[in-house]
């Protein structure tokens, strides 16, 4: 993060290199470089010192990301909010990053004494109180200056079987007279890979031909391994190792694009190997170097420029997991394995997510409320 001067603002390069060191996400990392860049430009915009902020001055950068303007400013009529105004979820990723920050630089630095005072706070006292509870003295714990109400989860988008197949087919598809591929191989297994797995992005992205275990007459898996070599940052989510089993389909596209790759590589010299990353350039430079996130950002933007209305204008590559998870549950398949292949932690995180899925199948079982009241019977009176 550089300041006005364009030089690194040092506290805030020293809090994000903690996390850095600690194996913090490269995501986490990015998000609390965008909180603490509005932050900066907040208290400069106020002219009060960084060093150790008031709860008021926190307040008033809540106040400025949901609406754009600052407290001490009164509009004279209402006005619509700001084009800086951000969502309720966006505003408390923003809060978290000072938050932490402040944590940090108490503990490391003893700055920010105001916020960490108001950070601590006795543990909510419940009607229950284990057995000696009254020996254990007060405890306290931290929490956030300002606890903000938790926006209700809306339901994360999905695309339609028929979106995912015309992207897929804007990607590659075979031409009939002549039954080879047309298009590019590579992005067609990437964006299958996403849709019948539910790996992440990252995920996806740091695969390598060792991870594909295929060819061997059963049934066909990917590896996903956690790694920390991928040049660009990508990682495996939460450090776990996990085993994903796919379709023969899935295998004969990576087996066809296989070939591909292989031929590339013999005609620049190179030779393949296990150690490869699955998912490489192939026409600019560096040729078969791992293949950027961004990359694929701006893949998915021009494909959906293609297909104009038949797909989303927001569409994400996260939005393929979304699906898959989705499909999953409709078609019955238990939420812990579906938790598992997905590489979730917790199968709370999976039913907060997706909860609404088998909640809203369910309800619609019962529409049709008089067939549940044909069986009655009647006594007589």
């Amino acid at each position: 993060m550089l300041g006005d001067d364009r030089l690194p603002v040092v506290p805030v390069e020293e809090f994000l290199e903690h996390h850095r060191v600690l194996g913090s996400s490269p995501n986490t990392v990015r998000s609390y470089a965008k909180g603490l860049h509005l932050w900066w430009a907040h208290v400069a915009r106020e002219g009060v010192g960084w060093e150790d902020p008031s709860v008021g001055t926190l307040r008033a950068f809540v106040t400025w990301l949901r609406t754009g303007v600052s407290p001490a400013v009164t509009p004279i009529a209402a006005q619509a909010p700001a084009g800086r105004s951000r969502a309720e979820a966006t505003v408390q990723a923003r809060l978290a990053a000072v938050v932490s920050f402040y944590r940090f630089q108490h503990d490391v630095h003893g700055r920010g004494a105001a916020l960490a005072r108001a950070s601590m706070r006795s543990v909510s006292p419940g009607r229950y109180r284990p057995m000696l509870h009254h020996l254990e003295g007060r405890r306290d714990r931290r929490g956030s200056p300002l606890r903000l109400r938790a926006p209700a989860p809306a339901p994360p988008p999905v695309l339609t079987p028929a979106q995912v197949d015309a992207i897929l087919n804007a990607c590659a598809r075979v031409e009939p007279e002549r039954g080879e591929w047309r298009g590019s191989l590579r992005d067609r297994l990437l964006f299958e890979t996403l849709a019948e797995t539910g790996v992440r992005l990252g995920e996806a992205l740091c695969l390598q031909h060792v991870d594909w275990h295929v060819g061997r007459g059963e049934t066909p898996f990917i590896e996903v391994v956690p790694r920390v070599e991928h040049p660009h940052g990508q990682r495996t989510k939460g450090g776990r190792q996990r085993r994903i089993y796919v379709s023969d389909s899935l295998e004969r596209l990576y087996s066809d694009y296989l070939w591909l790759l292989s031929d590339a590589a013999d005609g620049a010299g190179r030779v393949l190997g296990d150690g490869w990353f699955v998912f490489v350039n192939l026409q600019r430079e560096p040729r078969f170097r791992a293949l950027r996130p961004e990359s694929v950002y701006s893949l998915l933007r021009r494909l959906r420029r293609r297909l104009g209305d038949v797909v989303p204008e927001e569409v994400t590559p996260h939005w393929f997991r979304h699906t898959h998870a989705t499909a999953l549950l409709l078609a019955g398949v238990p939420e812990h394995v579906v938790m598992r292949r997905l590489g979730h932690a917790d199968i709370q995180t999976m039913i907060d997510l997706y909860g609404w899925v088998t909640e809203d199948a369910e309800l619609r079982a019962v529409a049709g409320w008089r067939g549940f009241c044909e069986s009655w019977r009647l006594g007589d009176g």
